[in-house]
């Protein structure tokens, strides 16, 4: 009994952190990601853990590695634990489940939280089938595809963290590898942006860089009025444009005609002065001359008579003299 006793501590403390000995039933710690589970190469993701308020250390397990792959303490108010990974390589790709400590013992472990890394291989191509425009409730076919021989496409929808699908590849007769993803039936209100990624089967966690975006347009009254508040947005930029150009004619116009009426004002202007000049030009000749007739006979003093000045006058010549007035 002895014997049986010491085997059994033993055994227990030599199991020691790797598979904690539970002494309650505590509830399950929650795991995730932020911003999300599939980060891009070199970017930054933290790794959050979630038990109750009794925990007093979070650890956290990868698949793979030596237990525990890292230990937290508790953040206040101490339910939350994180663990940061500064840079998202091909090292820190892989399943993840957290646990914690209270002092009734060890928690379960979480469910499990698949980080993958993309952006090592060339992004296939994402196109819809037979076109990106669906009646509401209709169905349509994403095709996923690309030239390297990725062993799985994986269909995403922006607004979720996780892949909506997964597929196995099939080889095209043409020579490209391919999924095909039915889709529908498609609501309006339904978020409708996909990415697809490829990766190979025996690496899993490392995706190629995500396809371009497909958006799917439902047809129906509300794509309608989306694609008139588009034209109406279009025609009032063109009519922006046009009364623009217009003003600018008009502007440039009337600047022109002002430059032609300063031009006839300075002529005008130059004209008078001209005429102002011969005038000052002719009033500055020496003088005017004035001329007045003499008569001779009335430079003469009269020493006749009355009678003698009824007689009548000698012709005379009449003299002239020029008066200079100044």
């Amino acid at each position: 009994m002895t014997l049986t006793l010491m085997t059994l501590l033993c055994l227990g403390l030599s199991l020691g952190p790797r598979m904690p000995v539970k002494a309650g039933t505590l509830p399950k710690p929650i795991i995730w990601a932020d911003p999300g589970s599939v980060i891009a190469w070199w970017r930054p993701v933290t790794i959050w853990c979630q038990g109750t308020l009794e925990a007093q250390e979070y650890c956290l397990d990868k698949e793979g590695s030596a237990s525990p792959w890292d230990r937290q303490n508790p953040l206040d108010p101490r339910y939350k634990a994180k663990f940061s990974i500064q840079h998202m390589t091909e090292q820190f790709a892989g399943r993840y489940r957290c646990y914690y400590l209270s002092p009734t013992g060890w928690s379960e472990h979480s469910d499990p939280l698949e980080l993958v890394v993309t952006g090592f291989y060339i992004k296939p191509t994402l196109s819809a089938l037979p076109s990106p425009v669906v009646p509401s409730g209709g169905h349509v076919t994403l095709q996923c595809g690309s030239w390297q021989r990725f062993g799985r496409f994986i269909l995403t929808k922006e607004g979720e963290h996780k892949p909506i699908w997964t597929l196995d590849s099939q080889q095209h007769p043409y020579g490209q590898f391919q999924a095909v993803f039915p889709v529908g039936p498609v609501t309006p209100s339904d978020r409708r942006t996909f990415r697809c990624y490829g990766y190979y089967m025996s690496k899993p966690q490392m995706w190629s860089d995500p396809s371009d975006p497909l958006e799917l347009m439902v047809s129906g009254l509300k794509w309608y009025l989306k694609v008139l508040v588009g034209v109406s947005v279009a025609f009032v930029l063109l009519l922006s444009l046009v009364l623009l150009l217009f003003l600018m004619r008009h502007w440039r116009q009337g600047k022109s005609r002002r430059s032609e009426e300063s031009l006839d004002m300075k002529d005008r202007q130059a004209e008078n002065d001209g005429q102002r000049d011969r005038q000052a030009t002719v009033s500055e000749d020496p003088q005017d001359v004035t001329y007045a007739q003499l008569n001779h006979l009335t430079l003469r003093r009269e020493t006749t008579s009355s009678s003698s000045q009824s007689e009548e006058p000698p012709a005379q010549p009449s003299v002239y003299a020029s008066l200079a007035i100044h």
